[in-house]
């Protein structure tokens, strides 16, 4: 079914009088541009999944929508119009999605990502912790200056998780990398973007990862300054050309459609759902035409050691960027530490706050 578009322009308040919620509408907000072949484009990859498994479902889609209070009121628009599931798929829509779900008893909120519930609101997320792990240990094989840089959004665990997973795998195959991070303070900021590409080149940086929502800005930048690219969120290998190393995407659809699942048979309980890189909602990218075959091997090979157990990334001894043990040896980080990551590790330039 052809989903209902609005964007943050579109809102417009004074609408029909709240009604019983129909479960068969289901609205999505988005942070940014669905477009963006980044985080939203996934999300909404997984949207229409759920249009795909469940013909009957109508969807209504509102973008860029920030993390304001604004999104309690394109919640409430979506609930005056009966939309009976609401997925709130950015950081800094939980408390919102809380407060109104106080308020709307009878409303489903599935939110991406933190650890708060209640009664009728409940988490989901895809720990890509792995597969950012596995595209540091290519970026840690072909850097040949040792210095890699990464462009983030926001000062938030979400991305000190891919920064420190990056940082990790990239030093379990070369002890001498150094990891330096610049924050845009934004998940929209092409401008930015491109001139932290242009600025880490300068620096000797020759590898760039990234969280933003904006990947495609940061992939045609690093192939005019010959500098190579992991990307995040969507696979954009497609997009950058020979500078291309690999990337983790996420795959929303089949953890969407499974909650949708259990709140049409009257199972779903509130929770934290999760999914990973064994899972297959969290995807390792197609490796780029510069990786050597004894690059991938070695990288698989890792891969199939996650599956197996028998690696756990987060197992000690870690330590952060003052040298403090944050996991001793023969430890490993529980979910709750993870999740509320605020650390990066050592041989990371950059601040937390």
């Amino acid at each position: 079914m052809k989903p209902h578009l609005f964007t943050a322009l579109a809102f417009v308040a004074g609408t029909a009088a709240y009604a019983e919620p129909d479960m068969n509408k289901v609205g999505f907000i988005y942070v940014g541009p669905a477009a963006d072949y980044g985080y939203n484009m996934s999300m909404d990859l997984g949207r229409l999944d759920v249009e795909k498994a469940f013909p009957e479902v109508e969807t209504q889609v509102f973008e860029a929508i920030p993390e304001t209070a604004e999104v309690s009121r394109v919640m409430e628009r979506m609930i005056r119009a009966d939309t009976g599931i609401i997925f709130a798929t950015s950081y800094g829509y939980l408390d919102y999605a809380i407060e109104l779900g106080q308020k709307y008893p009878e409303v489903t909120f599935l939110h991406a990502g933190g650890l708060k519930t209640s009664e009728n609101v409940g988490t989901y997320w895809a720990d890509s912790d792995d597969g950012m792990y596995l595209a540091g240990m290519v970026a840690g094989r072909m850097t040949e200056t040792n210095k890699l840089g990464f462009i983030g959004a926001f000062q938030i665990p979400q991305l000190f998780r891919s920064i420190n997973a990056f940082t990790l795998g990239a030093q379990s195959v070369n002890p001498e990398v150094t990891m330096t991070v610049v924050w845009t303070g934004g998940w929209w900021e092409p401008q930015k973007e491109a001139d932290a590409v242009t600025a880490f080149a300068d620096q000797g940086i020759d590898v760039i990862a990234e969280q933003v929502d904006s990947p495609i800005t940061i992939a045609e930048t690093a192939q005019k300054t010959g500098t190579m690219v992991v990307g995040k969120d969507v696979d954009i290998s497609d997009r950058a050309g020979d500078v291309w190393l690999t990337g983790v995407s996420w795959n929303w659809g089949p953890m969407m459609a499974e909650q949708v699942q259990a709140i049409h048979d009257g199972t779903w309980t509130p929770g934290h759902l999760r999914g990973d890189l064994q899972s297959g909602h969290a995807v390792l990218d197609p490796f780029g035409p510069k990786v050597p075959q004894e690059v991938i091997d070695e990288v698989l090979a890792a891969k199939e050691k996650i599956l197996s157990g028998a690696l756990d990334i987060w197992s000690g001894p870690i330590v952060n960027q003052a040298g403090e043990t944050i996991v001793p040896e023969g430890e490993v980080m529980e979910m709750e530490t993870i999740e509320s990551m605020g650390f990066m590790v050592q041989g990371v330039t950059g601040s937390t706050s």
